[in-house]
């Protein structure tokens, strides 16, 4: 019992903690206003700056937090799109904060409109675990490009990689500008009840119903980054090797851990084999050394989703499905001699899938990919169609009818044709998710606006078609009335 109220008195403690950092920064907003395009435009700068210096910090971090994460991946995937989109941001900066002007209809003939995009306050960021740097410092540039202040909650399950985070943002802003908050779930709980002006939440569909119902009792708006299971739909007869190529990129990129990541493919039941062999080619060409100790593949981030991974291929293998092994190598040296990293695991395919497996009722989150055949195209948007929305949807193909009949006909996040992964890297294309993969989008201009509130200003004229149709009603006002009606 003492236990108990021991975790209770703590848990106050850092709501009240949180409280009194998030009315500082609502307070700091209040008593200086928005700040022009000149100070973010420096804010954005020095930030950078900081991201480069900690480069090395940042890559060791992510290194002890996945027990094996290459430093060039790292680079690739954190630090590269982090930093263009902060040079995008800070390039498009000033038209974006351009009042806009409005149509005036012409019965208000001599009145002027305009909307002018108004910081909304405080933002609160919830970052996730598996691109644990640019999933928290893009929301929080994007943040301060829109004239806010912001809090960010990273994941307790990169601990290494939250205190450079918490480094680097301490180092370039004051507190009362952008702070960062740690701790486990239940810190994560009562963060995301605080009354934000808006929530930027980027994590599972789980998390993310509840994240939405806390916000919910704040009418705090929310952009809800959310994942589900990214279907790559391949055309009966495109090059097996060709799709085989880019699928085992999106597949393998952080060991899998992507919420883009293909999830699982739908290929024409004649296709199959030549693809599954395509497949070992390419992971043979790209992982020449294996997978345990190789200096370019990402180790699961704990046992607990190593556990879970080997899981879903055990359950599936019970249940009648093939396992194919990708470059299966003996535990405790790769294959180039490098000592063995932690929880790393080898990609798998699965083969004869059903739907009733546990590997297709979740989202996968690492180096495991289920092929599914089908025999016509409708049979694979079909399929799509009666699963939950998708964050992403890759198709492979040539033909721009069976193309477009599955764009038209399925609904999704974004989309990447004959490629996997690289829609989010496009500086000037919304990324956001729908229904079950997400509410809202960020990135670039949409995410500007999303930190923003549209604030629509109107100046009456000397003269206006109003001022007719004021009491004393009379014959004028039914014919004016009668006019505007038609």
């Amino acid at each position: 019992m003492e236990a108990v109220m021991a975790v209770i008195a703590s848990l106050e403690d850092r709501q009240a903690e949180l409280s009194r950092i998030l009315a500082r920064q609502h307070h700091a907003f209040l008593r200086d206003g928005p700040p022009g395009v000149r100070q973010r435009r420096e804010d954005l700068r020095r930030l950078k700056g900081e991201i480069l210096r900690r480069r090395q910090d940042i890559a060791r971090a992510l290194n002890a937090d996945f027990g094996q994460r290459s430093a060039r991946e790292t680079a690739i995937v954190e630090l590269v799109p982090l930093v263009r989109a902060i040079n995008y941001l800070s390039r498009h900066l000033p038209g974006w904060m351009k009042p806009e002007r409005r149509r005036v209809s012409p019965y208000f003939l001599f009145g002027r409109a305009w909307v002018v995009r108004q910081p909304v306050g405080v933002v609160g960021i919830v970052a996730p675990w598996n691109y644990p740097v640019s999933l928290a410092l893009v929301p929080l540039a994007t943040a301060i490009a829109a004239g806010n202040r912001a809090m960010i909650k990273p994941s307790e399950l990169t601990p290494a990689t939250s205190a450079v985070i918490r480094t680097i943002v301490e180092a370039v802003f004051p507190a009362d500008q952008a702070a960062v908050v740690t701790g486990d779930a239940d810190v994560g709980a009562l963060f995301a009840a605080l009354p934000f002006d808006h929530l930027l939440f980027t994590g599972s569909t789980a998390v993310g119903r509840k994240v939405a119902v806390a916000a919910g009792h704040n009418l705090t708006p929310v952009t809800l980054e959310l994942g589900g299971k990214s279907p790559a739909v391949i055309e009966p007869g495109f090059l097996p090797l060709r799709a085989a190529e880019q699928i085992v990129f999106g597949k393998l990129t952080n060991g899998g851990q992507t919420c883009i990541a293909p999830d699982y493919v739908l290929i024409h039941e004649d296709d199959r084999d030549a693809f599954v062999e395509a497949c070992g080619r390419v992971v043979a060409k790209r992982y020449p050394c294996g997978f345990s100790g190789s200096a370019d593949y990402t180790g699961v981030v704990n046992a607990h989703h190593y556990d879970r991974l080997a899981g879903l291929v055990r359950d599936a293998g019970e249940r009648g499905a093939r396992i194919v092994r990708l470059g299966r190598e003996e535990p405790g040296r790769g294959q180039c001699g490098r000592a063995a990293g932690a929880r790393v695991m080898a990609p798998v395919l699965l083969l004869d899938v059903t739907p009733q497996m546990a590997v297709m009722q979740e989202e996968i989150f690492g180096p495991v990919l289920p092929v599914l055949t089908y025999r016509t195209i409708d049979e694979a948007i079909a399929f799509i169609n009666d699963r939950p929305r998708p964050l992403a949807l890759y198709y492979f193909g040539t033909q721009s009818s069976l193309q477009d009949r599955v764009l038209e006909r399925t609904i999704s996040g974004d989309v990447t044709i004959n490629g996997t992964l690289l829609h989010y890297a496009q500086d000037d294309l919304p990324f956001g998710g729908v229904g079950a993969s997400g509410m809202g989008a960020y990135h670039g201009r949409e995410g500007f606006m999303a930190l923003t509130h549209p604030r629509g200003i109107y100046r009456q004229g000397r003269w206006n078609a109003a001022t007719l149709l004021r009491p004393p009603f009379g014959r004028l006002t039914d014919i004016l009335t009668g006019f505007l009606l038609r």
